[in-house]
């Protein structure tokens, strides 16, 4: 057989329960020994039972045989599914000869509750208590009977704040569920399969309700920013062999009260009193001390229950102290070896009553002390009072925080190198991408910016995991999102950020600075004449239309497309309406935030962006069929760049500002003519030579800036930022000990110790937005947008520098991609491709290629002449593995 199924989606996610997606996208890879393999046609067969599937009867739909090479978004087309109901599917293709391949294994998908009608449960909480800023959390109890055989059991919950369920004392579910999102217009609803969690007899659910966002402290606004305090919707569907079911649903018949977690505050930390344990309480037998209280039942909820879209927070590693050391007070810190995000569970033993402080940083004071002053008023401490009964171990369980060192203070005993662990939590994203060259710099510079990713990528992509902060910054997810979907497979994470950006979005079309609203724009948290927090910053609010065309172009995603096109229509639509003449005002109040001695002008970054976003939804409107649309954006383009000329744009090429980000928005964003190309690139250069090759870009400018160069055929200046090592620079920050991406090039320098600590974070991702010319340029692999999704993938190598060695690879839809590639002495070359089933790529190898594969008579088809250029040999070639060694002497010599 020439093709096999190895693997099956639905809705990018491998079995998902509870999605309300009424026609769910199929995804399946395919693998095969032979090269050029590609897909001719599919059958897929959705049943409502496994064993009707087993038997080939596909009540729900049947495909038949397809003629497609399509193998991602194939949309569910069959009868309409039901609320609450599983369904399973299953597919098989054909070769170009006509060769079937076995039927795949099997996958499922479980539809959530699909109306307001389905839900029977009541949403309950506890009454607070007096007088107290941070609330203990509520813990909640249901016991109830099972005397039949259970045939399946589902339980779908969610929570106005944080919720911890259990099940006859098992942990059911992910952390911090049920995610960010503007509680007052939507939440999610997550679905977990129980039935072989159910035993005959007695059964207990048991919750933990945490303040979470939804009541504890969010961002700059404090406590309380949705609600007072939480509540939970569970229900439950039990059905057993003899056709009957039940239903176990939250309401006045549970029990409520409170327990060891005297207080858990994303922001403020915990508090845990182990001698207020309430031993067994998820339990059945369980015996109480006390009676339980009656539930506080809350009326209703005005917002939407959904499905849920983003991926589980897990906890993704363990790791060890690498040493640790007593201090003069009796202290004992720990370096983790790695600025991480997540908490540290502590192994202890002592008397009853004895109080252990569990206390986080990213970084040490000179005198060896905990930097805590970045913090601003968060607390990133955890307190244990033990109870006394041999060894303990305790973790917290409704806060996070963003540390390398850990301080144990009042530690009974002598701790060793195991009396603590660091979890490492963030939102379950498999990682994608890897890249290793024989710099080692450069590797820590790519493990830098995936650890910023995973610090960074909890339910929301938030700018900062340490202080009082932590907010979904738009400006910061679109210049990242490029490089984040190449670490990570970012789909459902950022598929659901667009919902929280919509979610946001203003009256009149503006897209909002942060996401989920933290409460400004509800509060008016602006000031009217600077505009600071306002619903319209530029390269902010742009976020709507780029991340929507990166998922597009990295996962072939049109819904995405489809489903926020009026939305970002509107958006440009703001910018063309509040614009003058097509020139932006100044509406950049962050301007090219964080960026080092340069001030690009606002008004001139803001008409960048706006030309930016009405390109980019003219792509968009092109991909979706709408003829007219695209032609009035691309209209709208020409007048805005033609604007940007007039305005900006000297006679001698020079453009407003003169730093290197306005040089570099320019010319990634199209806005000059061509001669005007040629003298901004020469000024952007002699501007980075003119600072002894350094950049000066911030958050908006540097994901552009090695692009840039290296498009303007300045790949040596480009390899020289990337490789320097004096401030600033990426490799500055990396010879100073930074394990993640500083929020700021001027984080900590050696001449001026630390910055500003009302807001210096030493775990951001916002400038390791180079990551994204790492794996396009310098790997080479880039995914081709006329077949997005790497249908196509161009793979196109750029030497330079130091490196004569880049090893990388990607995990696509297709499958993966991979380039391994080398340079000799003699100038040598040499690259090694994969290339997956049912793909094709373009691979550009620079020199003349003098073998390739080994052999003289592999058969591939060579670029037209006018794809190709002077440096290099193109082919285009089909799935499979190749290998091309090519002379840049040669070409050297020629030149």
């Amino acid at each position: 057989m020439s093709l096999t199924i190895v693997e099956c989606l639905t809705e990018y996610a491998n079995n998902p329960l509870g999605i309300d997606v009424r026609r769910p996208r199929l995804f399946w890879k395919l693998e095969s020994s032979l090269r050029s393999a590609v897909q001719a046609f599919y059958q897929v067969m959705v049943a409502s039972s496994q064993e009707r599937l087993d038997q080939d009867e596909a009540d729900m739909w049947d495909s038949g045989q397809v003629a497609s090479d399509q193998s991602i978004h194939i949309e569910y087309d069959g009868v309409t599914l039901d609320s609450g109901e599983t369904y399973y599917w299953k597919v098989r293709v054909w070769d170009v000869h006509g060769e079937a391949s076995p039927w795949s294994e099997t996958a499922y998908w479980s539809m959530g509750l699909l109306s307001r009608a389905d839900w029977k449960a009541q949403w309950i909480g506890r009454k607070p208590e007096m007088g107290a800023e941070l609330q203990p959390p509520p813990y909640l109890r249901k016991s109830f009977q099972l005397t039949k055989s259970v045939k399946r059991a589902f339980v779908y919950a969610t929570a106005l704040g944080l919720y911890d369920l259990r099940l006859n004392g098992s942990r059911i579910g992910a952390l911090f569920a049920p995610g960010w999102t503007d509680y007052e217009t939507r939440v999610q609803v997550q679905a977990y399969d129980i039935t072989s969690e159910l035993k005959a007899g007695e059964n207990v659910f048991g919750v933990i309700l945490g303040d979470g966002w939804y009541a504890g402290t969010v961002g700059f606004l404090g406590k309380h920013v949705y609600g007072e305090r939480p509540f939970l919707l569970l229900q439950a569907r039990i059905e057993y062999f003899d056709g009957t079911s039940e239903f176990v649903v939250s309401d006045a018949s549970w029990q409520a009260a409170k327990g060891a977690i005297l207080y858990s505050d994303l922001i403020k930390g915990e508090a845990y009193d182990a001698r207020l344990e309430l031993a067994g309480w998820d339990e059945a037998n369980y015996k109480a001390a006390a009676p339980w209280e009656t539930p506080d039942v809350r009326t209703g909820y005005n917002g939407l229950l959904v499905g849920t879209v983003e991926p589980p927070v897990r906890i993704m590693q363990v790791r060890k102290p690498v040493s640790f050391r007593r201090t003069e007070e009796g202290t004992f810190i720990y370096d983790m070896g790695q600025n991480m995000v997540g908490w540290t569970e502590l192994k202890v033993s002592g008397m009853k009553g004895h109080k252990v402080t569990v206390s986080h940083a990213e970084m040490l004071n000179p005198d060896g002390s905990l930097y805590l002053d970045n913090l601003r008023v968060a607390v990133q401490q955890d307190h244990y009072i033990l109870n006394g009964t041999g060894e303990e171990r305790y973790e917290p369980h409704f806060t996070f925080h963003g540390f390398r060192y850990v301080e144990l203070i009042g530690y009974p005993g002598e701790p060793d190198l195991e009396s603590i662990i660091g979890k490492v939590v963030h939102s379950e994203m498999a990682e994608t991408g890897r890249i290793e060259t024989n710099n080692a710099l450069v590797n820590r510079l790519h493990a830098n910016i995936t650890w910023g990713q995973r610090g960074n990528f909890l339910s929301v992509p938030t700018d900062c995991p340490q202080r009082d902060e932590r907010l979904g910054w738009t400006g910061d997810a679109q210049i990242f999102a490029r490089t984040a979907a190449y670490n990570m497979n970012v789909s459902r994470f950022f598929s659901k950020y667009m919902q929280d950006i919509i979610d946001c979005q203003q009256p009149s079309g503006a897209f909002t600075d942060v996401a989920p609203d933290a409460g400004w724009i509800r509060h008016k948290m602006w000031n009217s004449s600077l505009n600071w927090f306002a619903p319209d910053n530029a390269g902010w609010g742009d976020a709507g239309v780029i991340i929507p065309w990166t998922l597009y172009v990295m996962y072939g995603d049109i819904r995405i497309l489809e489903t926020n096109y009026e939305a970002m229509a509107s958006w440009v639509a703001y910018l063309r309406d509040n614009s003058d003449d097509y020139v932006r005002p100044d509406y950049a109040n962050y301007g090219d935030w964080l960026s080092i001695d340069a001030d690009t002008p606002k008004e001139v970054l803001a008409t960048a962006y706006f030309a930016y976003s009405t390109q980019l939804l003219a792509k968009i409107a092109g991909v979706l069929g709408r003829g007219h649309d695209q032609n009035q954006y691309e209209a709208l383009f020409a007048a805005i760049a033609k604007a940007f000329q007039d305005t900006f744009v000297s006679g001698d090429g020079r453009i407003r500002g003169e730093t290197q980000a306005v040089y570099v928005l320019a010319l990634q964003f199209k806005l000059l003519t061509e001669e005007q190309n040629k003298l901004a690139a020469k000024h952007l250069t002699a501007d980075i030579r003119a600072r002894g090759d350094r950049l000066s870009t911030g958050f908006l400018g540097v994901g552009y800036l090695l692009p840039a160069l290296t498009d303007q055929r300045q790949l040596d200046v480009a390899y020289s930022l990337l490789t320097q090592e004096e401030f600033p620079s990426w490799m500055y920050s990396i010879k100073h000990g930074a394990t993640t991406i500083w929020e700021r090039w001027d984080g900590w320098t050696d001449h001026n110790g630390f910055q500003t600590p009302s807001m210096n974070s030493f775990n951001h991702y916002s400038l390791g937005s180079v990551g994204e010319w790492m794996f396009r340029y310098m790997a080479g692999i880039e995914a081709d947008p006329a077949a997005p999704g790497f249908k196509h993938t161009i793979i196109r190598p750029r030497p330079g520098g130091s490196l004569d060695r880049v090893n990388a690879s990607y995990d696509s839809m297709y499958g993966t991609i991979e380039v391994a590639w080398n340079l000799s002495t003699s100038k040598k070359f040499r690259i090694e491709v994969a290339i997956p089933v049912n793909s094709t790529a373009t691979i550009y190898v620079p020199g003349r290629v003098y073998a390739i594969d080994g052999a003289r008579n592999l058969e591939v088809e060579g670029c037209l002449p006018q794809e190709n250029t002077v440096e290099e040999s193109c082919f285009k070639l089909g799935s499979g593995r190749y290998i091309f060694e090519s002379d840049l002497m040669a070409i050297e010599a020629s030149v």
